[in-house]
């Protein structure tokens, strides 16, 4: 599900489990804006099992993905548990992913409060 604060990264593509399960990713997205770290929403086309969004081989799918589309930076850790859904993965973005979110639109809020 998208909305008007949301930021799509990517469209469509197929993306391989650890036990070569393709999935269809619809989309990776984030919001508009945020504090510092950046939840990276990628959303399935069809429910995929519970747990993976711990799987290694998906995540550095779709983190190859946004490689492909300019990002430059480590690999991304899964977010809060509780934020996994069933056609939904929620990734929490490392700081080096900013500069990448910056380029297609995304505000950081914090950088209003910074000293200067």
């Amino acid at each position: 599900m998208t909305t008007d604060t949301d930021i799509q990264l990517s469209g469509p593509f197929k993306a391989s489990d650890s036990s070569s399960h393709s999935h269809d990713v619809k989309a990776i997205r984030i919001f508009d804006e945020g504090y510092g770290i950046i939840d990276v929403y990628v959303d399935f086309a069809a429910p995929i099992e519970g747990g993976l969004y711990k799987d290694k081989v998906l995540v550095g799918n779709i983190i190859d993905r946004l490689r492909a589309l300019g990002y430059v930076g480590p690999n991304f850790g899964h977010s809060d548990p509780g934020l996994q859904e069933r056609k939904l993965i929620v990734l929490e973005a490392p700081e080096e992913f900013s500069a990448f979110a910056k380029l297609k639109g995304w505000k950081n809020l914090a950088e209003e409060f910074d000293d200067e």
